[in-house]
């Protein structure tokens, strides 16, 4: 990567950091006004009602940057968001936060940022390109749970809303003085949404294993985000302190993690590693619902985000081998159409269960749905092996595309290939263990 495509890179990861940050600041927070501000069901639907705008205009403002600028479908997106965060610096009572939520997640620009780096980047980078941009959207979290009960404690919840509204400004500003402005939008099914390829997506019984994995890992997340700083509260730490907390259970995790990323990398071993995580999981989560010892509560927080960060990671890297060639754009799409409908349902859910029983029973609930979820994860396909590529073709005048397309279909290891003519490109998905580079080079330009 040259210096541009690492600088436009970071700026979109921030772009994506700001954003995150704005909405998952106030997860450990919100339920703890639950005596001043409303009910748990109230609380719930604050905390998840951003899903559902989520969920519900991500791959039409995708799709909506295809046909008109991306930079205008981005900026309109961060000053929804925008307003939001004003709303909800003002709200004095519950409605006026769930509404400022739900206008939070109609800036719905993932989908439109991905596209953006495909205008941006050349082909053959575009993959670190989304490395660094991945790094970004999983800082944001990690920051989100430590630095939202910091300003609340100084702030109050206004405070929050009002650092998500500056980061939004912040963000606009880094599109439109970092980031290029394309000179044309090149179409890259690798990270755009394809209109007609959404029906066989969502009825591919390959992807939706994956599809419903992160529905429940994203309403497990939810769901106990209403409990947790009740668990702090309950066993006598301060609200001052609660940063700090969380902050020692996410080193902890992500340290404890690392060898079971090594362990899920190698051949045969991802599907059981992903089991192994749904278990451990459930695991934690029935550990909270018994438990009422402070070292005991901590160690379960911190094998539940063990689990959930590991399975953060693999479920879409595992749904990126499984989706057919040139649909990875429109499976991410849904795969995270059905992440932002778990945070809904998350909030909904958790906070009825919090309203009508307690902390152990929302916890109850989370370990009988690990359970099915347990179930269901053996219809996960191991697919270690399977990898995609993309390659420039030739653009001088040669064989037919069809040709070209029987000729990469006889490369040892290469088992599916999308052809897009006017942009000269090929999606593949390949055998690693028979697939060789050198063998299509003759189709490269």
């Amino acid at each position: 990567m040259n210096r541009h495509e690492i600088r436009t890179a970071i700026a979109i990861a921030v772009l994506f950091l700001v954003r995150m940050l704005g909405l998952f600041m106030i997860l450990p927070v919100l339920p703890l006004l639950a005596d001043e501000m409303g009910t748990p069901l109230l609380i719930g639907v604050a905390i998840g009602i951003y899903g559902l705008s989520q969920a519900l205009l991500q791959i039409p403002m995708g799709l909506a940057s295809d046909r008109y600028s991306r930079k205008l479908v981005i900026t309109l997106g961060l000053s929804v968001f925008i307003l939001g965060s004003v709303v909800g610096m003002f709200a004095d009572d519950m409605a006026w936060i769930i509404l400022a939520r739900f206008l939070q997640g109609c800036g719905a620009i993932a989908s439109t940022l991905f596209a953006l780096v495909s205008d941006v980047t050349r082909i053959e980078h575009r993959s670190k390109a989304m490395a660094i941009i991945g790094a970004g959207i999983g800082l944001s979290f990690g920051v989100a749970i430590v630095i939202g009960p910091l300003i609340a404690s100084f702030f109050g919840l206004s405070g929050i809303f009002a650092v998500s509204a500056f980061l939004g400004g912040i963000g606009i500003t880094l599109l439109w003085t970092i980031v290029p402005t394309p000179v044309s939008m090149s179409t890259n099914l690798d990270t755009g949404v394809v209109a007609d390829k959404l029906k066989n997506t969502l009825l591919n019984s390959s992807l939706l294993p994956i599809n419903l994995g992160v529905f429940f890992l994203h309403y497990f997340l939810t769901s106990s985000f209403l409990v947790f700083p009740l668990m702090f509260r309950a066993l006598g730490i301060d609200e001052q302190s609660h940063s700090m907390y969380y902050l020692g259970i996410l080193i902890c995790s992500i340290f404890l993690m690392v060898p079971l990323v090594w362990l899920a990398d190698r051949k045969g071993k991802s599907r059981i590693v992903m089991q192994g995580m749904i278990f451990t999981l459930s695991l934690g989560m029935f550990g909270l619902a018994v438990v009422e010892d402070k070292v005991l509560v901590v160690a379960s927080m911190v094998v539940f985000f063990i689990a959930f960060n590991l399975l953060e990671t693999t479920l879409p890297a595992h749904m990126s081998r499984v989706v057919p060639a040139g649909t990875r754009g429109t499976g991410m799409g849904v795969y995270s159409s059905f992440q932002y409908l778990g945070t809904l349902f998350g909030g909904i859910v958790g906070g009825t269960l919090l309203a009508y029983g307690d902390i152990s029973t929302v916890m109850y609930v989370n370990v009988a749905i690990g359970i099915v979820w347990f179930g269901l994860s053996f219809s996960l396909h191991s697919l270690n092996d399977i990898e995609s590529r993309t390659i420039p073709l030739q653009s001088s005048v040669g064989s037919p595309d069809n040709k070209v397309l029987e000729g990469l279909l006889s490369v040892p290891g290469v088992l599916d290939v999308v052809i897009l003519e006017q942009e000269r490109i090929a999606y593949l998905k390949i055998d690693s263990t028979t697939f060789k580079d050198a063998d299509v080079e003759q189709f490269t330009r």
